[in-house]
């Protein structure tokens, strides 16, 4: 190694303090070592935050037959164990599956291998014949055989196989299902598509072997109320909304005859005076129905008294009889 180049520790530094705009950047002097002939590059370690493993690399030269060394570049390199992000990948090799969204096309793959074209035999009959039927106005290229094969077993090994949890917790598997509808061509003696709106997996590709708790023929027991019978409550203390605003209508009397509309003293002074105006006892045979003695005003026998005369009608202006109307003459006797 040259040695007025391996002295030259203080030029390195001031040009890697000068690359990194400042002193703080740059730690101490880590090595040198020899790229050429009078060529040497020195390395100081990197203290700024974020950069792990990286090194301010400062490489001085000096002419032939010359005292002194000058700089020939500096600047910032990661060493062996430098924190780097991952090598450049390109997009078209980057993308995963899942990764598709609505607004993004994948780039055409020419030469896929999952594809053949479609004049050539698959393997598959139902395909086969499709393929022929439609030459000259179908598919460019059909799925193949690993195709095929690859999505077999990218689907059994999903969430929708015969080894998802929902699958081994039924009771039931999927081809005994009424909403189980089986794949066209050699797939559909191994999957189909699940047509059940209240399955989990409605709407997507499930393996024959596969089962859910909304399997067609699958029923659970009628479990009894854990909860304890017991007597209703009846809540007397509910408030109810009243309106007072409006009024009840008045009751309408009813409507009542010249008879009912003598009070009953009147009646009763009536059947008195009846008794008292009556002759003294005579040839003639004494009425039955005449007391012996005057009636009291409270008996029983006075309504009776009331009944032997029948009111007459009401006046012409409506007034009730009064108690000389209602007592009898001596003709009427």
């Amino acid at each position: 190694m040259d040695a007025v180049l391996e002295k030259a520790v203080d030029l390195a530094r001031a040009a890697a303090i000068e690359a990194a705009e400042g002193e703080q950047p740059v730690g101490a002097h880590l090595s040198a070592h020899e790229d050429g002939d009078r060529l040497v590059t020195h390395l100081f370690a990197c203290t700024l935050p974020g950069y792990r493993g990286w090194v301010w690399s400062v490489t001085v030269a000096r002419a032939p037959r010359a005292r002194e060394a000058t700089v020939c570049e500096a600047h910032l390199v990661p060493a062996d164990d430098a924190l780097l992000a991952p090598s450049w990948v390109p997009w078209a090799e980057r993308i995963r599956p899942g990764d598709l969204e609505a607004s993004m096309v994948l780039p055409l793959i020419q030469e896929d291998p999952r594809l053949v074209p479609g004049f050539e035999e698959t393997g598959d009959e139902d395909l086969d014949e499709l393929a022929i039927w439609e030459l000259g106005l179908g598919r460019e290229r059909v799925l193949g055989p690993e195709g095929r094969d690859s999505a077999a077993e990218r689907w059994m090994r999903g969430s929708h196989g015969p080894t998802a949890a929902s699958a081994i917790a039924s009771t039931s598997p999927c081809s005994t299902c009424a909403f189980f509808v089986p794949l066209s061509g050699s797939m559909r003696t191994a999957f189909g598509a699940c047509a059940n709106e209240w399955s989990p997996s409605d709407g997507r590709v499930v393996a024959v072997d596969h089962g859910c708790g909304a399997h067609s023929q699958t029923d659970v027991e009628k479990q009894s109320s854990k909860w304890p019978a017991v007597e209703p409550v009846i809540d007397t203390d509910a408030a109810v909304s009243l309106d007072l605003s409006e009024t009840e209508p008045e009751p309408v009397p009813e409507a009542t005859t010249a008879a009912d509309a003598v009070p009953e003293d009147a009646s009763t002074e009536t059947a008195d005076a009846t008794v008292a105006d009556a002759p003294a006892p005579t040839e003639k045979p004494v009425d039955a129905a005449a007391p012996e003695s005057p009636v009291p005003p409270e008996s029983p026998e006075a309504p009776e008294a009331t009944d032997v005369s029948e009111p007459e009608p009401a006046s012409a202006s409506g007034e009730p009889p009064t108690v000389e109307d209602a007592a009898p003459t001596d003709d009427q006797r």
